[in-house]
């Protein structure tokens, strides 16, 4: 049995990953900002009341964990907002939201956890093939792919950074998932998404550390 945390663990991907890691029987440690009945009613430890955009917040997560080991992570959170190049000047605040937390939110959590992760465990980030730009044909969505292009980057930096402590580094794309961060728009259900995302996730080792694919397997361009 692990322990396995996931952040933004109240709705969406996030909450299905901690249901199906509970229901296989991992300790699963949720964090989010606000709990909601969907969570509370999982057999999970929640921690509400964390950003993983603010130091102090990020602080209290890792003291309410003194003396846990984490065999996994799931840098799950992540926001989505607009973007209209005619009004960029107007849109930089949901630019800057995007990058704090989708890019630097993954680094800030496991930086503030890194001495929780035990030798053997795992991090996956939750990102997206919109940050890949070989796979940009259709432009647009310059916040949201400017920031998963940047963790993406940061995530292979994490990789090497962690390999000599025995912890694997994941960048995981959930495809086009139907949540309310797409507007219940996209291919897949949460459900389908996260399944995929574990098995990816069990997968991942050390010789596979820093690698980017798609929850179905598939090895996606940078």
């Amino acid at each position: 049995m692990a322990n396995v945390l996931v952040t933004g663990a109240n709705r969406g991907i996030g909450l299905e990953l901690a249901r199906q890691l509970a229901e296989r029987g991992d300790r699963v440690i949720a964090v989010c900002r606000e709990r909601s009945d969907e969570l509370s009613a999982l057999d999970a430890r929640i921690e509400s009341g964390i950003d993983v955009t603010d130091r102090d917040s990020l602080a209290d997560l890792a003291g309410r964990l003194d003396g846990v080991e984490l065999h996994g992570l799931f840098n799950n959170a992540g926001v989505l907002r607009s973007s209209d190049f005619d009004a960029l000047e107007d849109q930089l605040d949901d630019y800057r939201l995007q990058f704090e937390v989708n890019a630097l939110g993954p680094l800030r959590v496991t930086r503030a956890l890194v001495d929780r992760l035990v030798e053997g465990s795992k991090v996956a980030i939750i990102t997206s093939r919109m940050g890949s730009i070989a796979d940009n044909t259709s432009g647009g969505h310059y916040g949201y792919r400017m920031s998963k292009a940047a963790v993406n980057m940061g995530g292979v930096s994490l990789a090497h950074e962690l390999k000599p402590r025995g912890i694997a580094v994941g960048l995981l794309h959930p495809g086009y998932v139907q949540t309310d961060m797409t507007g219940h728009t996209g291919h897949v259900g949460p459900a389908e998404a996260a399944a995929g995302l574990i098995q990816r996730f069990d997968e991942l080792s050390l010789e596979s550390t820093g690698s980017f694919r798609h929850a179905n397997g598939e090895a996606l361009d940078w």
